[in-house]
């Protein structure tokens, strides 16, 4: 059993080294969501299917192509070396939006927002079991495991004072209120190891089940958990047995919303603006800012893939403001649109001079792959938070924008 699982460990760490800074920083980096995601669904735990396996939980992922949550079943997986543990990602309120922050693999169990995932994640570290060498040890009481199968278990009671909050993301409104410790912030910096590849398969097999999309099933998946990554179907996979709370998108995410789903026959969907590089929040509320007739656009940008230092942005094209019908507001919104262009621009620069010089006094040092990626995958989470931040505030101007030149628009006279 400890060769078997030895060699399934070096097989996994070398999947690991092999991943580049791209596929993590596709898990990694969150979009900016105007809106919070459901509760976390109540499940129970599937059956620890062999040693060497550690709890990942379960939760709630966001696809920018149906603007709507998913959920990511929970699931065991293979710890990629020994002494590693998994740290879950979070979402937490920025002041403007969402953001999510990736989980990882790491000696110690970091911050994850607090946030409650149950099985051992309480909210606070990790009581659901410890490494012993080479050999991890399950404690019973919070994890299901067979001891006929598995020897490598003790029992210490867990007390969880958080089993009534289900909230599934740190600050904003209902938010948890958690902040992380000095211990934490010491880990966050500390060496860290990327999903393994089974758990991105794992992520995408979520994306393309339609039921584990929260407008379909309101924050109650029918697939809560699985005993294997990607395995969606078979005696394994647990069904949540309730929803964590009440479900409430905003207006324009409506059940008819999920219809989106698939698209119509003979009609082909007009190409989204992440799909040009650019990662698009959502607007705050169903009712857009109008002129006219006319929908105001969200902004776009024409790189084709996902940017991974400042370097790789392609420089803003700037759009013309509605037009109002009054020529000092026009002149006004110009300005306005003049201002953040400008202020985006040099938190471009400083951004771009910044990784640069971190490259430059990484190149004078010894080679060292793991900070290297490490690196890599911190200046892609930069750009790629900067884009969603600044897509953000483009939206908004624009948006309030719309809205003047909407109501200075000449009233029609009543009919006769």
């Amino acid at each position: 059993m400890r060769s078997s699982f030895l060699s399934r460990s070096v097989l996994c760490a070398s999947v690991v080294v092999l991943l580049s800074a791209a596929v993590f920083a596709q898990v990694a980096i969150g979009v900016s969501v105007s809106f919070g995601p459901p509760a976390i669904p109540v499940y129970v735990q599937p059956l620890c299917p062999a040693e060497g396996y550690l709890w990942v939980p379960g939760y709630w992922s966001y696809d920018q192509d149906f603007d709507d949550y998913f959920w990511v079943p929970g699931t065991w997986v293979l710890a990629p070396q020994p002494g590693l543990l998994w740290t879950p990602g979070y979402w937490a309120w920025n002041g403007g939006g969402f953001i999510f922050t990736a989980g990882y693999w790491a000696p110690v169990v970091g911050f994850y927002g607090g946030i409650n995932y149950g099985f051992g994640y309480y909210g606070d570290g990790y009581v659901g079991g410890r490494w012993d060498r080479d050999h991890f040890y399950y404690n019973r009481s919070v994890n299901n495991v067979n001891v006929t199968n598995i020897h490598n278990v003790y029992n210490t009671t867990v007390i969880n004072n958080n089993t009534n909050n289900r909230v599934s993301y740190n600050g904003g409104p209902g938010g948890v209120s958690a902040r992380p410790t000095a211990q934490q912030e010491a880990a966050a910096r500390e060496r860290h190891v990327a999903p393994v590849a089974a758990q991105n398969q794992h992520v995408q097999e979520a994306r393309n089940e339609q039921q584990l999309r929260a407008s379909v099933n309101q924050g109650k998946p029918p697939i809560a958990a699985t005993d294997k990554p990607a395995s969606f179907h078979g005696s394994g996979v647990v069904a949540a047995q309730q929803a964590g709370g009440t479900y409430h998108p905003p207006a324009n995410r409506t059940a008819s919303q999920s219809n989106r789903n698939e698209p119509a026959r003979g009609t082909a969907t007009a190409p989204r603006a992440e799909e040009n590089g650019h990662r698009q929040a959502p607007p705050n509320s169903g009712t857009s800012a109008r002129t006219g007739n006319q929908q105001q656009p969200p902004p776009q940008r024409p790189e084709n893939t996902e940017p991974m230092h400042a370097k790789d942005v392609s420089p803003h094209p700037q759009s013309n403001p509605s037009n109002t019908g009054n020529a000092k507001q026009d002149e006004q919104n110009m300005k306005e649109q003049q201002q953040l262009q400008a202020q985006q621009q040099k938190e471009h620069q400083q951004l771009q001079m910044q990784q640069e010089k971190e490259h430059q006094q990484a190149s004078k040092q010894p080679p060292n792959q793991a900070q290297q990626q490490q690196m890599e995958q911190q200046h892609a989470q930069q750009t790629q938070q900067m884009e969603a931040r600044h897509a953000q505030q483009t939206q908004q101007l624009q948006q309030r924008q719309a809205t003047q030149a909407a109501h200075n628009q000449p009233k029609q006279p009543p009919p006769k």
